[in-house]
């Protein structure tokens, strides 16, 4: 049985807590197992890699590390800002989830 998230792959989502707190980016991954996800652009980590066929050169380079989905709000697709989300059946019976700030339905 799968967990049901409030954030899901290709949102655009808020950080209301950490080091990044204030940025918002787009929901690149969902880990569910360990309710994380991970953001573009968000909570930023230097990974030391040796050469391979990807890096040739190797070096340290900069990747996006997994956050916790309590620290992330999905964006109002209306007003812009950070919402709560709400679900609720669609006119045609379909469970969709929607922004509680607007009422607006979040494809």
């Amino acid at each position: 049985m799968s967990k049901k998230l409030h954030i899901k792959k290709g949102d655009t989502v808020f950080v209301n807590a950490g080091d990044d707190r204030g940025k918002t980016g787009k929901v690149l991954e969902v880990r569910v197992d360990k309710n994380r996800a991970i953001v573009e652009g968000v909570n930023l980590v230097s990974k030391h890699t040796k050469p391979n066929a990807k890096h040739p050169q190797g070096g340290i380079i900069k990747q996006e590390a997994a956050i916790h989905l309590s620290n992330l709000q999905v964006v109002d697709p209306s007003k812009g800002g950070p919402t709560r989300i709400g679900r609720r059946l669609s006119d045609k019976g379909k469970l969709v989830r929607y922004a509680k700030k607007s009422g607006e339905e979040i494809k």
